[in-house]
């Protein structure tokens, strides 16, 4: 089996995007800046495929890597990753292991305040508890997403109209149609802090996003979802909001989604 990491970035200096994020397998970076360019490099033997664009939106980052990719086994990434040494061994061996899979979710180092998931032991992924699992975490068989037509949301994430969302929406159309996901107890690399491009707190606009994803991710279930993720998580988000408020604006994405 091949495998490629599907860079995605912003003004990204791509001479040293493989060897700052240790790339240890031919890559795609997609670099969103203000120029259209391709550039080509080796690093330690494995080709680095650098596309720049004038345009931003990490969906469509995303796509422009997916549809370029040519790979068995891909694995999506972010500039801000510093993979093990070991880490394409990792996924193959684990692939290798699950033949029936689709999708294999991995573990990666993160600070504890953005951490949403952490799994210690295998588990299959389904709708009801896809939401957690952020894009740099996923790797798929190429031929598996690319047969089911599965793509990456325009409307969610950075550079989005709605801030965030556009993983949760992949896996569960992954899902819907079929496909095999499951989460493995396996570190593969960790997330260097930085910035966030798109969470500015908890405010009106991302209870209302929220709102709006729920809608696309459950239907008729989003309000109780809703209310669920409003619950679990009111000692961390509620400071500036009351339940109530939060809900409100929760319940009037959704509306108008």
């Amino acid at each position: 089996m091949t495998i490629q990491t599907l860079v995605s970035g912003v003004q990204l200096n791509i001479q040293e995007t493989a060897k700052r994020m240790n790339l240890k397998t031919d890559s795609i970076v997609i670099n969103q800046c203000d120029v259209n360019a391709y550039d080509e490099y080796e690093h330690e033997g494995h080709r680095i495929c650098c596309y720049s664009f004038a345009e931003r939106g990490v969906g469509l980052s995303r796509n422009n890597a997916l549809l370029r990719a040519t790979a068995d086994i891909i694995l999506f990434s972010d500039e801000d990753i510093v993979y093990e040494d070991d880490y394409a061994d990792k996924i193959l061996k684990a692939y290798e292991d699950h033949p029936d899979a689709d999708m294999l979710i991995f573990n990666l180092e993160v600070d504890e305040e953005r951490a949403t998931y952490h799994t210690d032991a295998l588990k299959r992924v389904h709708r009801y508890n896809c939401g957690r699992y952020p894009t740099y975490s996923f790797s798929c068989r190429r031929e598996s997403i690319h047969r089911a037509g599965i793509t990456f949301s325009l409307l969610f994430g950075g550079g989005a109209r709605y801030s965030n969302g556009e993983d949760s929406l992949f896996i569960d159309e992954a899902l819907r149609k079929g496909l095999k996901v499951y989460a493995l107890p396996v570190n593969i690399g960790r997330e260097v802090p930085r910035p966030s491009t798109w969470f500015r707190g908890y405010d009106d606009k991302f209870f209302y996003d929220r709102g709006v994803l729920y809608r696309y991710l459950y239907g008729g279930l989003a309000p109780v979802m809703g209310f669920r993720f409003l619950y679990r998580n009111r000692t961390k988000m509620l400071n500036d909001k009351t339940f109530k408020e939060a809900s409100a604006l929760m319940r009037k994405g959704m509306k108008e989604a």
